[in-house]
């Protein structure tokens, strides 16, 4: 990960991000922390779907499905 995406990402600990998955999913939630891999928790996630929101609660998602991550 470059220094560039480390500093944005550390940025945004504790404030809310927008994930998109491989496959397509895209969740919400607070940035709890994340490492090298782009491994990422998130706490109070929610998958956005057309037709609303599902609560998922604390989500612990592996770096190698994240296609992007922004500030929500």
């Amino acid at each position: 990960m470059s220094d560039a995406a480390q500093r944005l990402l550390s940025e945004n600990l504790g404030g809310s991000v927008l994930v998109r998955l491989r496959g397509g999913r895209v969740l919400r939630g607070i940035l709890r922390s994340f490492d090298q891999h782009l491994n990422i928790v998130l706490d109070d996630a929610e998958e956005v779907l057309s037709e609303g929101s599902k609560k998922l609660g604390m989500v612990i998602i592996r770096g190698e499905n994240v296609v992007f991550i922004s500030p929500a």
